[in-house]
C-alpha cells in the first residue's frame, strides 16, 4: 500500500513539473503596437490568440507592462512578439521584443 501511495505522489509531482515546463515554453504572441502611454505604464497591442490566458481570438487591447522600461524599446506601428500573464489580477505584458 505504501508503494502505491509513493507512486501516486511521484506521478503527481511529475505531472505538475511537466505542466510548469509546458506553460514556461508557451510561444510568444505576435502583435502590433497601436498606442503607448508611458505615464500610465500601459501599451495597446493588436494581437493574435493568447492561449495560456484562454483568449482564443485576436483583438486589440490595453495591457499594463511589468517594467516601464519596456515601453522605450518599441514605438507605435512596430510589429512585436510578447508574453503576457496575470500579475496581481491584471493582464500584464511580462516580455516584449520587436519581431524579426
Amino acid at each position: 500500500m505504501r508503494k502505491i501511495a509513493l507512486a501516486a505522489v511521484g506521478t503527481l509531482v511529475l505531472s505538475v513539473m511537466f505542466a510548469s515546463v509546458t506553460l514556461a515554453q508557451a510561444p510568444m504572441v505576435n502583435g502590433q503596437v497601436t498606442k503607448i502611454d508611458e505615464a500610465a505604464g500601459k501599451i495597446t497591442l493588436k494581437h493574435g490568440p493568447i492561449k495560456k490566458l484562454e483568449m482564443n481570438e485576436g483583438m486589440t487591447m490595453v495591457f499594463r507592462v511589468q517594467d516601464p522600461a519596456m515601453l522605450k524599446q518599441v514605438k507605435v506601428g512596430d510589429k512585436v512578439r510578447f508574453d503576457a500573464d496575470r500579475v496581481n489580477g491584471q493582464i500584464t505584458v511580462t516580455k516584449i521584443e520587436k519581431a524579426k
